[in-house]
């Protein structure tokens, strides 16, 4: 094969470049979640490509769970709920496998500022890019168990820090407010001791046990969209991953 003749690097099979334009315009706002998607004929004509094209990238889009099928309705663009965001991305657990209340949140701050320099890495930002960062502590079950450092690009969260009341469960809001879907998440877990800080808004004494969790999210269409660290009191919680 010559030169001339081997394929791009950037070449893709046409079902993934369906795939991608499906993508764009779900988050552009042309089908938003929970709608329905026009039908694989309807799609196949405005995308100029074969049925069966088409339902390669819908089955694709399917088992990433960015849309959903209803037998004899349609493709519906998934709108995850709060109870789909707590299975998916909540990932900590009562030692005795006891069922816990849903975890609220007390906002102890919320303000732009300037990326320091990890959280400019972790987000891929400018030194001079802002964030929102919002501080808060989730309680379990009546106590406060997990401190959080949540950082988001301010670009893509405008008035965020002007909302009167923000939810407990943020991964749905972001969905709502700002059609801004958090597709996956990468963790990162080390062992630390607590802090002033921590002590003080945990209800624990200084230089105890943590477990600390620094998360960058990742939007649908690729967007590194949040940075958090959260803090654990490891007494009653653990970090729980199932693998199958």
């Amino acid at each position: 094969m010559t030169q001339e003749n081997r394929p791009s690097p950037q070449f893709k099979p046409l079902y993934e470049q369906v795939k991608e334009l499906i993508i764009e315009r779900i988050v552009g706002g042309v089908w938003k979640p929970g709608e329905v998607l026009p039908s694989e004929f309807q799609l196949a004509d405005m995308l100029n490509v074969s049925q069966g094209t088409v339902r390669k990238a819908l089955n694709t889009l399917t088992e990433e769970n960015v849309v959903f099928r209803r037998q004899g309705v349609g493709t519906f663009v998934s709108k995850h709920t709060l109870q789909e965001m707590l299975f998916h991305f909540f990932r900590f657990k009562h030692h005795l496998g006891e069922s816990a209340d849903l975890p609220t949140a007390d906002i102890i701050d919320l303000q732009i500022m300037g990326a320091e320099p990890k959280v400019a890495l972790a987000l891929n930002l400018a030194s001079d890019d802002k964030v929102i960062r919002l501080h808060r502590v989730r309680i379990i079950n009546g106590d406060p168990c997990i401190r959080e450092l949540i950082y988001l690009p301010h670009h893509y969260f405008g008035d965020l820090h002007l909302e009167a009341a923000l939810p407990h469960a943020l991964y749905n809001f972001y969905q709502n407010t700002f059609n801004i879907t958090i597709h996956n998440a990468v963790d990162s877990i080390t062992a630390d001791l607590s802090n002033a800080t921590d002590a003080k808004l945990l209800n624990i004494e200084v230089g105890q046990p943590l477990l600390e969790v620094a998360r960058v999210a990742t939007a649908l269409d690729g967007r590194l969209v949040e940075y958090s660290i959260s803090r654990a009191h490891s007494k009653n919680l653990h970090y729980e991953v199932k693998i199958t």
